[in-house]
């Protein structure tokens, strides 16, 4: 029994992976239905359709023969008190009943643990969940830095050093995105775009202390679409935006913090304007776009860990 089922359902996504013995991982995901012109989902309608989503979801990998050691689930967005969101409740209810019903263990961990975790699964980078190192998580539903270090019952602890005073990341692309006539989520189609306006802006970011603020980066950008400015430059603007206020954030707190290793998790964090950026100037770590969009996988490996340390 050396497999490891995780399960995350966000309110973007429903996913299930299998991490094995073997270290090799097979991922099961589903972004959930948004109709035309929406900015996302009502949490009833998350939960409804991660119902409908998950055994569908579940199905390919519970027949495919694995050898489950232990179900881990995400049960809340972040590990702070007071944190929930009722759409992680279907994929936690479900790992609890597969969990009785193999009797093999079942471990909860935060949506934000396992975006961390997933980053450094594919960053190839697991041996930093023996230290200390600073995260950001850059989504939809949140833009926060966080510093990371081991624990012996939820694998690694985090605590906010820096977030978005406003506006959180994956809110501004998308909202940009429905500005421009892009389908929700947005990240992918603008950052097209914007690789094809052939610019780059130099962008003064508004930061308070190592926290950011974004909102401006809608209004300016609703400006230059009054203005005529083409999509493609709106695009860039956007995105290069967004860097200026990381590459702040991240500077200020390596400022206060000394030098720690910096992993950037979270589904804005798979473009790849941002990435090289911040890969060539602090060495950072990020996930391929298929483990920085919302998935289990990180989930999985925090199961296996969990074990490991029993």
């Amino acid at each position: 029994m050396n497999d490891f089922l995780g399960i995350d359902t966000s309110n973007y996504t429903t996913s299930a992976a299998v991490l094995q013995g073997d270290g090799a991982m097979r991922q099961n995901k589903r972004l959930l239905p948004v109709k035309s012109g929406q900015l996302g989902l009502r949490q009833s309608d998350a939960v409804f359709h991660h119902v409908q989503q998950l055994p569908e979801i579940l199905e390919p990998l519970l027949r495919a023969g694995y050898s489950f050691r232990a179900v881990g689930a995400s049960d809340r967005p972040r590990a702070e008190k007071g944190s929930y969101m009722p759409c992680f409740t279907v994929g936690s209810g479900a790992a609890r009943i597969l969990a009785d019903a193999f009797g093999i263990p079942l471990h909860l961990f935060s949506h934000q643990a396992g975006h961390i975790a997933a980053a450094l699964y594919s960053a190839g980078k697991l041996e930093l969940l023996g230290r200390e190192f600073l995260a950001f998580h850059v989504s939809g539903g949140t833009t926060e830095a966080v510093l990371v270090s081991p624990d012996r019952e939820q694998v690694i602890r985090t605590r906010i050093a820096a977030s978005s005073l406003d506006l959180k990341g994956g809110q501004a692309v998308d909202r940009v995105g429905a500005m421009l006539g892009l389908p929700f989520p947005a990240g992918r189609e603008l950052e097209k775009l914007a690789l094809s306006s052939g610019r780059s802006f130099r962008v003064r970011p508004v930061l308070r202390g190592c926290d950011c603020s974004l909102s401006g980066i809608e209004n300016q950008c609703a400006k230059q679409k009054r203005d005529g400015v083409p999509p493609q430059e709106i695009a860039r603007f956007c995105l290069d935006s967004l860097l200026a206020a990381l590459d702040g954030m991240c500077g200020a707190l390596l400022r206060e913090y000394g030098p720690l290793p910096v992993v950037f998790a979270g589904g804005v964090m798979s473009n790849s304007i941002i990435r090289r950026a911040l890969t060539e100037k602090y060495g950072a770590y990020f996930a391929a776009p298929e483990y920085s969009a919302d998935n289990a996988a990180g989930i999985a490996v925090l199961a296996s860990r969990r074990e490991a340390e029993k």
